[in-house]
C-alpha cells in the first residue's frame, strides 16, 4: 500500500497539470457586493444544498435564492420554511434541506464564528455530517480540514489501493499533505473534477492522467 507524502503530491501535481486550478468554492462576488452580504455564507448554504445531489442542481437553487435576495444566513433564519422549500426545490430533498438550512443558519450567524467554531460543535448541528462540516470549515472558515467525499474515496481506492472510514482517510490526507490551505482546497476540487471526467463508477482509463500510478486500471 502506497501512502507517502511524495506519492500523494505526485497525484496532486498530475491533476493540477491536467485540469489547472479549480478555484473552489465558487461564489458570486458581484452579488454579495451589491447586497452587502458575505460570500462565506453562500459557501455554507451551498455545502448543505450539495448533499446527495449534483452541483448543477445546487446552482439552480442558489440562483433562486439570489433572485429573491435571500442568499444569506440572516435571511434564511427569518424565512418561513415552506418558502425556503420552494426556492431550493431543484437541489432535491428540499424539505429536509430547508430544515437543515434553518438549523445551520441559526448556529453560524454571525458568519465570523466559522473561523473559530470547534469541528465537534459544528457536527452537533442537525443535518451536518463530517463531509458537510469539513467543507464549511475548509472553504468558508479557511481552516485545514480535508474533505472526504465519495469521489475522493473512489480515487484513493483505485490509485493507492487504500480504503478506510471517513476519519481514517481524512487523517491520511492531513498527515501527508503540506499544511497549506490552497493545496487542501485545490486537491479536493481536482479529485472531484477527475472523478467526473475519468474516474467514474465505470472508469475511463484511456487518456487518464493518473493511469501510470493507478493500481486498478481497466485491462
Amino acid at each position: 500500500m502506497r501512502s507517502s507524502r511524495a506519492e500523494l503530491l505526485r497525484v496532486f501535481e498530475a491533476l493540477l497539470e491536467a485540469y489547472g486550478p479549480q478555484n473552489w468554492w465558487p461564489v458570486d462576488e458581484e452579488y454579495h457586493r451589491k447586497e452587502c452580504s458575505d460570500p462565506r455564507e453562500e459557501i455554507v448554504i451551498g455545502a448543505v444544498l450539495t448533499q446527495n445531489t449534483s452541483w448543477k442542481n445546487v446552482e439552480k437553487a442558489i440562483d433562486n435564492l439570489k433572485a429573491r435576495k435571500v442568499l444569506s444566513l440572516k435571511a434564511l433564519k427569518s424565512m418561513d420554511t415552506g418558502e425556503i422549500e420552494k426556492l431550493i426545490r431543484p437541489s432535491g430533498y428540499y424539505r429536509v434541506k430547508a430544515r437543515r438550512l434553518k438549523e445551520v443558519a441559526k448556529f453560524l450567524d454571525p458568519i465570523d464564528k466559522v473561523s473559530t467554531i470547534p469541528r465537534d460543535d459544528l457536527l452537533k448541528v442537525k443535518g451536518v455530517g463530517r463531509e458537510t462540516a469539513d467543507a464549511i470549515l475548509l472553504y468558508a472558515g479557511g481552516r485545514l480540514h480535508f474533505v472526504i467525499d465519495a469521489y475522493t474515496k473512489r480515487i484513493v481506492k483505485r490509485v493507492f489501493g487504500k480504503e478506510g472510514d471517513y476519519e481514517t482517510l481524512k487523517g491520511w490526507f492531513e498527515g501527508n499533505l503540506p499544511r497549506d490551505l490552497w493545496v487542501y482546497k485545490e486537491f479536493h476540487a481536482l479529485l472531484n473534477e477527475h472523478a467526473k471526467r475519468f474516474c467514474r463508477k465505470r472508469p475511463i482509463c484511456d487518456g487518464c492522467p493518473l493511469i501510470q500510478v493507478c493500481t486498478q486500471p481497466l485491462k
